[in-house]
């Protein structure tokens, strides 16, 4: 007599989120510390340029505070991979030696940490994962795809992919996946997101030498069928783009930087900062509270919003449209202080470390935007 074979789980087509994963670098760098460094670049760019500046035809580069980063952005401190080089005045940027083909790359090396955390706080193996979408701002390469590379590293047997939206790549990814569970043509999908954005960033550049710190982080999104009992129901997401100059970065193979060109601000990241702040609180705004209404939700009722952290002034005036009142510290927690600006990783840093305190049923939104300009909603309720 043949052996009865165990009946195959029937899937739902309901994505949800079944567990998260982070990998912080052990290295950070305080206000204090990069204030130091850029002032002593600073006092070496201006005696330099000592005659040019007696005779007018050059501006002296003004000093950094701590007092300015905190006030322009709420930064306290960021992690980063290379601390050294960075705080050099003479190098001012990480310097990450070239891994050899055969060896695992740096971005793949801290994706493949969140991933792991991901999959053992959701109980699962390499072996149950059908496709690895590796989103984040910027990639070490163009192909193969990182993705594909985090796949291999992790023993998955299925599909992986690249995606870039800039800051909102995370979000994006999980509407991604969440579509590719719906359309029952995956059952688990991790979206990965490893952001070295010390490597894009101008650190001789005052206004901004402050923003980026580096992380990666991992969404593993599931058929509600096989996840975790304790998991995340997506109750609806929305995606939007705006095609806008006011953040951007110009390196690419058709326009690298050359040793000519090296350091110069466009190929590196640059923003209009106030721009910015004036266009894209509206827009999100406005677009978390159409997508609330189309799903029935009451957005006063949001038990928490784990916005983009890319400046604290931002999420404040965002929070309170969409609540209706000044949001505090629990309903709309921060990591920006201690991470700085992680590009897509962001908002999954804030979801991971500030949600096991809600009671279930309790509705949130993870929140991105960002260069695009680029804007995504995930709206979750807590099950389990």
């Amino acid at each position: 007599m043949q052996e009865s074979q165990p009946s195959p789980i029937a899937l739902t087509g309901r994505p949800v989120i079944s567990a998260t994963g982070l990998f912080t670098p052990a290295e950070s760098i305080s206000n204090a510390e990069l204030v130091s460094s850029f002032n002593a670049f600073a006092d070496r760019h201006n005696a330099a340029h000592a005659e040019a500046i007696a005779a007018g035809e050059a501006e002296p580069l003004p000093y950094s505070s701590v007092e300015f980063i905190e006030k322009a952005s709420g930064i306290k401190s960021r992690h980063v991979m290379s601390k050294a080089p960075i705080l050099d005045p003479g190098t001012m940027c990480p310097r990450l030696p070239e891994r050899g083909n055969d060896e695992l790359s740096i971005m793949a090396e801290i994706g493949v940490a969140a991933a792991r955390q991901a999959l053992e706080r959701a109980g699962r193996s390499p072996q149950d994962v059908d496709a690895v979408l590796c989103a984040a701002s910027n990639m070490q390469r163009a192909y193969p795809a990182m993705a594909i590379e985090i796949q291999q590293a992790l023993g998955i047997d299925g599909f992986g992919f690249d995606m870039n939206v800039a800051c909102s790549s995370a979000t994006f990814g999980i509407q991604t996946a969440a579509d590719y569970i719906r359309a029952g043509n995956a059952r688990s999908v991790l979206v990965v997101s490893p952001e070295i954005t010390s490597g894009h960033l101008n650190w001789r550049d005052r206004d901004s030498h402050f923003i980026f710190g580096d992380v990666a982080t991992a969404v593993l999104v599931e058929d509600a069928a096989i996840a975790p009992s304790a998991h995340w129901d997506i109750l609806g997401t929305k995606l939007k783009t705006v095609f806008s100059n006011n953040i951007r970065n110009n390196f690419g193979f058709l326009n690298r930087a050359t040793p000519e060109t090296e350091g110069t601000p466009d190929k590196l990241f640059v923003q209009e900062g106030r721009k910015v702040f004036k266009e894209v609180v509206p827009m999100v705004a406005q677009m978390i509270l159409d997508e609330a209404k189309r799903l029935g939700i009451d957005p006063q009722t949001l038990r928490r919003l784990w916005l983009h952290q890319a400046n604290a002034g931002m999420n404040r005036l965002i929070a309170h449209k969409v609540l209706g009142h000044e949001a505090n510290e629990d309903e709309s927690p921060t990591v920006l202080d201690t991470y700085g600006n992680t590009s897509s990783a962001g908002s999954i840093i804030a979801f991971h470390q500030h949600r096991d305190d809600l009671a279930a049923g309790d509705t949130g939104l993870i929140c991105s935007f960002g260069a695009g300009y680029s804007a995504g909603t995930v709206f979750v309720r807590k099950i389990g």
